[in-house]
C-alpha cells in the first residue's frame, strides 16, 4: 500500500504499535493469545490494546490542533498525568485577553 493512502491515525503509530496490531490480528483478535506472545497477565495486555485504542481515537478525531494533539498523545502514552493534560489544554483554548 503506498504511504500516501495510508489513514492518518495509522501513520501516527510507531513501529512497536503497527507490530503489536498485525500479531493482534494473526490471533483472530485472542487478548489471551497476545498475553502468552508478550508474556504478561491479560490485565496487562488489556491496558496495553485500550491504551492503543485511545492513541487511534486520538488521531482519527479532527482536532487540528498539533498542541492539542501532542499533550493528549502524551497523556495516553503516560509521559504525563491526565489532570496536567488536562489543565494545559484549557488554559491554552481560553481566549487572550
Amino acid at each position: 500500500m503506498p504511504i500516501e493512502i495510508l489513514p492518518e491515525w495509522l501513520a501516527e503509530l510507531d513501529d512497536e504499535d503497527i507490530n503489536f496490531i498485525k500479531k493482534f490480528l494473526l490471533v483472530s483478535g485472542s487478548i489471551k493469545e497476545m498475553s502468552k506472545i508478550y508474556e504478561v497477565t491479560y490485565p496487562t495486555l488489556r491496558l496495553r490494546l485500550d491504551r492503543l485504542i485511545q492513541k487511534i481515537q486520538l488521531n482519527d478525531k479532527s482536532d487540528s490542533d498539533s498542541y492539542v494533539r501532542l499533550i493528549k498523545k502524551l497523556a495516553i502514552e503516560e509521559k504525563m498525568d491526565f489532570h496536567t493534560a488536562k489543565l494545559l489544554i484549557t488554559e491554552y483554548k481560553k481566549p487572550k485577553e
